[in-house]
């Protein structure tokens, strides 16, 4: 998924002007003859179509994710007017796309026309092309009527549900009526193509020299096979046809992907560049990113285990359900709920989780929660049932030593989990992997709590509508360990404080450009005492204007829900406290002062079942917790019984 980008906040010389020459418009321009041959080897010329009244050019690639997601559409264009007398031809020129990758992507996406490879950049050249996914529309005498995006549904930064202008489709009708193109141009948004360019002789900053260990330092966590980053930066051959998109994206401060104002907090998982790091990948690039003695290429970065963030092989890895859930093409999926009984039969202290995502795809998060059994309790107040949780962006992380969090022996683990159709069927197998900590080492226990507001409404057309949330105060003297900030697609920035019990204030952590694209957990350098009697302050601002992107509707009020389309303010932090004894043998055995699930059950639906026939109706609940009603009314009958509520509990404070 792809939502509100970062906006330029910086623009260090050198990049600038790799940026500022833009391309003369080519409307207008007629397309001399060319022939390239397709990934099948076959040969194709511009001649070959010279019965067809249009020929629409696409220029693509196969791992920039816009240029994916618009594979499908071209697909379907293609499809819709191929027997109205226009012919689709995709290029691609990136030099890091091998014949055998662009055939994969064409099988994937069911692309049937031509896909050619443009050695040389030769052809695009001529075009004037610049990124991929960008579409040429070429009439009967081969001139250039319309160049730029394929619609205006994706784009850097931001998705939205459907187009609001399909450019290409209504530039082709228009030239099928004989009517002049409403909007010959308009703005591609995508990756810059791979081009082969020649490199400086005795370039100073080289790949082998310089880049190389920048982008290991900074780059490769993601941006390795199995992660989430849409293709590796692992070699020279695949880095240097990126060359031009990663000095854009850091010129930009959309990569590293990090967004805490610095002069709030430090942090042991920031991901920032130095300036110096930023002018040698400028400098690199605007050399022709030479690769230097590749004898001097430093070893790649070893991690210390394939497929997870981990720092060492799980202890234990546990499936969400025997098989796979099955993700609709379309619609709305309700948050899914999937209980499993790990089987632990003593109390197990975890130093390091981490969900692994069956389909990245559809994923859009998953949360894992802790359900004890029958008279075990997480802590003695009954907190602290969060156990880790899965968004995009965020990192596993591991606890200092000596603190880790608690799963009673005979615990059941709830997932919860939130898909995003994507037009097709899709099927996910999430897991969920632990390391644990010896029991005699945990000194400190982890609890994860929060600071939110659950009741405010954002006016339409609102571009900084304030919300903010205040957390309970601390009993003890606690240890705040990393910070969570959420919102939704409208979320623009977020900011905590402490608010201590002498009256003072401090900023903890401001993070001034929010990203729903990458939900950071901010974890803090060194942990801070927080006195008892402290509050968490959360202050929030969300765009409800047109001017954002990803704003799904800005005619509408906003309000609370689950959906990326409605909106949430949750300031989630991590505190560390003392392993209370008291602890221990409370969980020996039930306490009357601790009632069971099924007991709290009861007193739930006693409280709202108001003719007292034993279930609880819909229209016993007021209007706010409606949602909440239909999420746990399994069986769709506008009643909920006492089993049914009995799902809520593990969620709800003791």
């Amino acid at each position: 998924m792809f939502h509100k980008a970062v906006l330029v906040a910086c623009a260090l010389s050198l990049g600038s002007q790799l940026s500022a020459a833009e391309p003369q418009s080519p409307i207008g321009r007629t397309v001399t003859e060319f022939t390239l041959n397709d990934y099948r080897g076959k040969s194709h010329a511009l001649a070959d179509f010279k019965d067809e009244k249009l020929v629409v050019v696409a220029v693509l690639g196969t791992e920039c994710p816009l240029a994916k997601l618009y594979a499908p559409r071209l697909a379907q264009l293609h499809a819709k007017y191929k027997d109205r007398g226009v012919a689709f031809l995709g290029i691609n020129a990136n030099r890091q796309d091998s014949v055998t990758e662009i055939a994969a992507h064409a099988r994937v996406h069911k692309i049937q026309f031509p896909v050619l490879k443009d050695l040389g950049n030769k052809v695009v050249d001529k075009l004037g092309a610049k990124r991929t996914p960008e579409v040429f529309i070429l009439d009967e005498k081969r001139t250039i009527r319309y160049w730029g995006r394929i619609d205006d549904q994706y784009g850097v930064g931001y998705i939205r549900d459907d187009p609001k202008r399909n450019d290409l489709a209504v530039a082709i009708d228009e030239l099928l009526a004989d009517k002049p193109v409403s909007q010959a141009l308009t703005e591609a948004v995508g990756c810059h193509i791979g081009r082969v360019r020649q490199p400086k002789p005795n370039a100073e900053v080289t790949y082998a020299g310089q880049i190389a260990g920048i982008l290991q330092k900074h780059c490769v966590v993601c941006h390795r096979p199995g992660e989430i980053a849409p293709f590796s930066l692992t070699d020279y051959d695949e880095v240097v046809g990126w060359g031009e998109m990663i000095a854009e994206v850091i010129e930009e401060q959309r990569m590293p992907p990090w967004h805490a104002d610095p002069k709030h907090g430090r942090f042991t998982n920031a991901r920032v560049m130095t300036e110096a790091e930023k002018k040698l990948v400028y400098r690199w690039v605007a050399d022709g990113a030479p690769l230097g003695d590749a004898s001097k290429v430093p070893p790649p970065r070893k991690f210390p285990v394939a497929g997870w963030q981990l720092e060492k092989k799980p202890d234990f890895v546990v499936a969400m359900r025997k098989e796979p859930f099955v993700v609709p093409a379309e619609g709305t999926v309700r948050y899914q709920y999937m209980s499993v009984d790990p089987g632990f039969k003593e109390d197990k202290w975890v130093q390091m989780a981490e969900i692994i995502p069956g389909n990245r795809a559809v994923v859009h998060h998953i949360l894992v929660f802790v359900r004890p059994p029958k008279g075990r309790q997480l802590t003695v107040t009954g907190e602290g049932g969060f156990l880790v949780g899965y968004v995009p962006g965020m990192r596993a992380k591991h606890f200092p030593d000596g603190m880790a969090k608690l799963i009673p022996a005979g615990s059941q683990l709830v997932f919860q989990l939130h898909y995003t159709p994507i037009g097709t069927e899709q099927q996910d197998l999430s897991k969920v992997g632990f390391v644990f900590a010896d029991p005699k080492d945990v000194k400190q226990q982890v609890l994860t709590t929060r600071a939110a507001n659950t009741r405010f409404k954002i006016p339409a057309g609102d571009d900084n509508h304030r919300v903010e949330g205040t957390s309970r105060s601390s009993r003890a003297d606690v240890m705040l360990l990393a910070m969570m900030p959420h919102m939704h697609l409208r979320g623009k920035s977020f900011r905590y404080e402490a608010r201590f019990p002498d009256g003072k204030t401090e900023i903890l952590l401001d993070v001034p450009h929010y990203d729903f694209n990458w939900q950071t957990g901010y974890q803090l350098a060194k942990p801070k005492l927080l006195p008892a009697g402290t509050r968490i302050h959360c202050v929030a601002h969300f765009d409800n204007s047109e001017d954002n992107l990803s704003n799904p509707d800005p005619t509408k009020e906003v309000g609370w829900g689950d959906q990326t389309w409605n909106e949430m303010m949750i300031g989630y932090f991590d505190v560390a406290v003392p392993v209370d004894p008291k602890l221990i043998s409370a969980n020996k055995k039930p306490t009357k002062s601790e009632p069971s699930v099924n007991a709290r059950a009861k007193e739930i639906a006693d409280k709202f079942d108001k003719n007292k026939n034993g279930t609880v109706e819909f229209g016993e609940v007021p209007d706010r917790l409606q949602k909440l009603f239909k999420r746990l009314d399994a069986d769709k009958n506008d009643k909920l019984t006492v089993k049914e509520i009995e799902k809520l509990i593990p969620f709800l404070p003791r």
